[in-house]
């Protein structure tokens, strides 16, 4: 059926006919995208335009007009009608019945409407009271009835909103700035709103206001394509989900994918990441732009008179060779080639970045346009340059996006390309791939005064996931693209193999000190054989914190930042040619030497809550103290069944543990047996934490098996079902048997869950090894967890029995 044959369809049929055009219409597989957007505007019209036609009949000086996104004829499945019905104040008891003959078979049809009875002064009136109705306005499109009226009402509008645009942009930015602070990045979310996050439809909207105005403009290079891109999205979204939803939720977005023809979601969120970035760095020129402009109204007249009336000169203060400032931006120098000088760009950058100011769109354009590749390797400056703008600070972003906007990052950085707009679907990271290692490099910027090279550490920091574009082990692949980057941008060999270094174990140390045991000296010799040397090692222990900051906050911590001081002192000892301490001769604190005393005395558990504020010793404070949560201290006399007893207890008084470590401490001489030590972070889910007496009491009744943990647990799971979500990937439980050669060590990864803790050590437990010392870690809702074991006479299990401890707790978890 052709599109006049949709259309005589609706017109032949009345409602029913329309619904029926439109379903056929919505369900073409060969009509997507603007087409059929249009179409369905067009079907919309007809179908509209009989009804004004039946209920008009005899009355004048009326019109119905479309505004908003169906004033732009840009209709998605589920979109709702914006319409005005305009009338000239004459028969309003007539404009009334219309009214009612238009609004109700809409909404006998299930069609979300937006409706509106005004005369053109009531019209222009709201709309210079109201914004949002003016930006809907600017919009109007004639549908149906007097036709001048309509024309009339669009030409003072436009008329009224050239006036105004002095006092309403500035409104108009407030309100885009507001909602992107309420609804986040789109570029960024896995979850986005494709019309109200920044960068979304709404912003584009925007842009089209203020193009309105005359006042300014936005580049306008690839913005309608990015535009498009969207609401196909959203057309995909509202047919995959039968909703009016503009939030590209997790478990559509397979079916969204699908439905546009691109490989998987990861695809989807990459090309939605790229349409938003054109939008919202389109929205940054444009607002630079209207600031400008206003500005330079407001100074104008005051000049002027100053001067005589001659029309003032801009001021150019230089800021670089072939670089200056002008008006706020940084400009190219009117003697300046950038067809002759390949390191312009970055020198431009570079000055940028550490004035503070942005790069002019018309400069980057003509960088774009004509400058030349560097040559390889890079001159010396070209690698001085990109290490200042690396180490710029905050600045750095604006600026490098300006260069990514024109294609700038990729001629210098081929590699680039794959990390472009990647996304990272992990809760834990904040950001896209490439957005995550300049946030990096900006962090590790902070650090330059604490490391003896601070181009190596920024470079790093810019390269060091790079190798997420490629499968396999990112860290591995990485490493290889680090060194051909190095090498290609003029670095020497062993500053290449430095880089190479850095980006292969960027995760050697958060690893290491949240998952292993720092007492094990086999555990701080392989981290001390990785690294090298003190200065790799004072390098990367930067990159780790830079890393984690810039990932988010659920990754870095002080407590965190205190176990990789410990473990980068440790190693740094053994370059020095220190042997690590053995396990046996770690000296206890005198408090946790008084509650092993008191614990071997009575023969029953001791313990103590305190809040922790403070760093612990050898670690300097950084800034204003942070809670490190509440640190509880337990001293048990050695026995079974510590492990599952005390995570069971925690677990019922509704305890998160944050992290945990266990240990055996062999007591004084003249003190017999031997006492086991837990010292973890616990916070509360709900409400204040219980009282120590109270934990005890538990505790001491769960080892000696009086309080059933187990079914305490399961009634409450009961009584509380878990919502659905997410469905989290299943557990998996690996065993490393090169990690220590005192004990087994068997990790886990799973989601964090309330007595998972409790369920790990009760199947370790029941599989009959002795838990020699735990560490684990919670990332979000990941949690890790490493565990020291061995078998009843102490020695470490052999390599068919680890496994086989290790597939029965994965199946334990899995179950």
């Amino acid at each position: 059926m052709t599109g006049t044959d949709v259309q005589k369809e609706a017109e032949d049929s009345g409602p029913s006919g329309y619904a029926a055009a439109r379903l056929r219409l919505l369900t073409e597989e060969a009509r997507s995208g603007p087409p059929r957007r249009a179409a369905l505007a067009e079907l919309t019209d007809d179908w509209l335009s009989g009804l004004f036609a039946a209920g008009a009949e005899g009355l004048r000086g009326a019109s119905l007009v479309a505004v908003g996104g169906y004033g732009r004829g840009e209709l998605s499945p589920r979109s709702d009608l914006d319409l005005l019905l305009l009338h000239d104040g004459g028969d309003t008891k007539a404009v009334a019945a219309l009214a009612d003959r238009l609004w109700y078979p809409v909404w006998d049809l299930g069609l979300d409407l937006d409706h509106s009875v005004r005369t053109p002064a009531e019209a222009r009136k709201t709309a210079g009271e109201d914004l949002k109705v003016q930006l809907g306005l600017l919009d109007a499109r004639h549908i149906a009835g007097d036709l001048g009226l309509t024309t009339s009402l669009r030409t003072a509008v436009l008329a009224d909103w050239r006036n105004q645009a002095p006092k309403r942009l500035p409104e108009l930015q407030e309100l885009c700035a507001e909602r992107a602070e309420r609804q986040g990045e789109l570029q960024y979310l896995l979850e986005p709103d494709l019309k109200e996050a920044r960068g979304g439809l709404r912003d584009a909207t925007a842009l089209r206001a203020v193009a309105a105005s005359w006042l300014a403009d936005a580049p306008r290079e690839g913005l309608a394509d990015a535009r498009r891109r969207l609401l196909d999205v959203r057309d995909a979204l509202h047919l995959a989900t039968g909703r009016a939803t503009d939030r590209l939720a997790l478990q559509e977005q397979d079916q969204v994918a699908a439905g546009l023809g691109l490989l998987d979601a990861d695809t989807l969120l990459r090309q939605v990441y790229e349409a938003a970035r054109v939008i919202s760095y389109a929205s940054d020129v444009t607002w630079r732009e209207v600031g400008r402009v206003l500005r330079s109204r407001a100074v104008r007249p005051r000049l002027r008179a100053m001067l005589g009336g001659g029309k003032p000169t801009a001021e150019r203060s230089p800021l670089a060779e072939g670089v200056v400032e002008q008006d706020g931006e940084v400009v190219l120098a009117r003697a300046a080639r950038p067809e002759r000088d390949p390191v312009l760009p970055l020198r431009a950058a570079a000055a940028a970045a550490q004035a503070g100011l942005p790069l002019s769109l018309h400069a980057v354009r003509r960088l774009a346009a004509t400058v030349r590749p560097l040559p390889t390797p890079w001159p010396a400056e070209a690698r001085e340059q990109l290490v200042t703008l690396l180490g710029s600070g905050r600045p750095t972003i604006e600026v490098w996006e300006a260069l990514e906007a024109e294609g700038l990052i990729t001629r210098l950085l081929p590699d680039w390309e794959r990390v472009r707009c990647r996304p990272q679907r992990n809760a834990v990271h904040l950001w896209t791939v490439d957005r995550h290692l300049i946030e990096t490099a900006v962090r590790a910027s902070e650090f330059t005064r604490r490391v003896s090279r601070p181009d190596l550490l920024l470079v790093a920091a810019l390269l060091h996931d790079i190798g997420k574009g490629w499968p396999g082990d990112h860290s591995v692949a990485g490493e290889i693209i680090a060194r051909d980057v190095a090498t290609r941008i003029g670095f020497d060999r062993h500053d290449v193999t430095v880089i190479a270094t850095l980006v292969r174990h960027h995760l050697t140390l958060i690893d290491t000190a949240t998952r292993r045991d720092l007492e094990d000296p086999a555990t701080v010799r392989s981290v001390a054989e990785a690294v090298g040397s003190q200065g790799t090692l004072e390098l990367l222990h930067a990159l780790t914190e830079a890393d984690a900051l810039a990932t988010g906050p659920a990754a870095w911590s002080s407590w965190r930042g205190s176990l990789v001081a410990d473990l980068v002192k440790r190693v740094s000892a053994v370059l020095a040619g220190d042997a690590p301490d053995d396990p046996e001769e770690a000296a206890p604190t005198a408090e946790q030497e008084r509650l092993a005393l008191e614990a071997a005395a009575t023969g029953s558990p001791v313990l103590a809550l305190r809040a922790q504020t403070e760093p612990p010793a050898g670690q300097e404070p950084s800034g204003d103290p942070e809670p490190l949560g509440v640190e509880l201290l337990i001293a048990v006399p050695d026995q079974p069944g510590v492990l599952p007893a005390v995570a069971g207890v925690l677990a019922m008084h509704r305890l998160t543990v944050r992290t945990a470590e266990l240990r055996s401490l062999y007591l004084p001489d003249g003190v017999d047996g031997s006492v086991l030590l837990l010292d973890w972070r616990v916070a509360a889910e709900y409400g204040s934490l219980p009282q120590a007496a109270r934990l005890r009491s538990d505790l001491v009744r769960a080892l000696d098996g009086s309080l059933d943990i187990a079914g305490r647990l399961a009634e409450r799971d009961a009584a509380y079902p878990r919502r659905r979500g997410v469905v989290a990937p299943a557990a998996r439980v690996s065993v490393h048997p090169a990690a220590s050669r005192l004990a087994t060590v068997i990790e886990v990864r799973s989601q964090d869950a309330p007595g998972l803790l409790f369920r790990i050590g009760r199947a370790l437990e029941d599989a009959s090894v002795q838990v020699r010392s735990a560490h684990v870690s919670t990332l979000g809702a990941n949690a890790v967890d490493a565990f020291y074991v061995t078998g009843p006479e102490g020695a470490p299990l052999p390599g068919d029995e680890a496994a086989s401890v290790a597939r029965k707790l994965e199946e334990t978890l899995r179950g």
